[in-house]
């Protein structure tokens, strides 16, 4: 816990990651070839599709592998679940997150995004910045496409469909497109927040 004396009193911060550490976890995390997509924050680091973490125990190898949509193998039912797609529920409380770390440090407290090349931004800033990366993933891009429908041609081109938007579980790591169930109406439901919030 961290305190901070404002001119109303004090204000505590109370987090797991100490503000002098904060710069190091979001540099892995706003990192383009690490957790950051174009489309919000991925489950898993991108860094493991060239290098999977690999576990042996017992004389038998286990393996994680970035996957960012559907799963290689049948053993969990097809679905890649937490190694890769971008999820709506985790990227939200990031948002949140970072939202009251920014209320907490100010404006002063900044960190590149992306880590690589980007611009230094507060975390109100970088908070934004995902936000709208999640928001993308509904929107039409300058082709007229939107991320969300993939490869499927009726739904980016056909008159009557393009305009319906499906709510998916999660969405493809690196491209945006909508994998699982395509009636998740809860957690992928809090776009509408993240748009309020922006003001678009």
């Amino acid at each position: 816990m961290v305190d901070q004396s404002t001119a109303k009193g004090v204000r505590r911060l109370l987090s797991l990651v100490p503000c002098d550490r904060l710069p190091r976890v979001l540099g892995y995390m706003l990192h383009e070839a690490e957790f950051l997509s174009p489309y919000g924050i991925r489950a898993l680091s991108r860094h493991h599709h060239e290098h999977p973490f690999i576990v042996v125990a017992g004389g038998v190898q286990h393996r994680v592998d970035y996957e960012p949509a559907e799963s290689s193998s049948g053993l969990f039912g097809g679905n890649s679940n937490w190694r890769g797609p971008i999820w709506f529920p985790v990227n939200y409380l990031l948002i949140e997150s970072l939202q009251k770390f920014h209320y907490f440090q100010g404006d002063s407290f900044k960190v590149p995004c992306p880590t690589t090349a980007g611009p230094m931004m507060h975390l109100g800033d970088v908070a934004a910045d995902i936000s709208r990366r999640l928001s993308r993933l509904f929107l039409r891009d300058a082709d007229g496409r939107r991320p969300v429908f993939g490869g499927a041609a009726m739904f980016q081109t056909d008159p009557h469909w393009r305009d319906l938007l499906l709510f998916y579980e999660c969405f493809h790591g690196d491209n945006g497109a909508g994998i699982g169930a395509s009636h998740q109406t809860g957690w992928t439901g809090l776009v509408a927040k993240l748009l309020q919030q922006s003001g678009e």
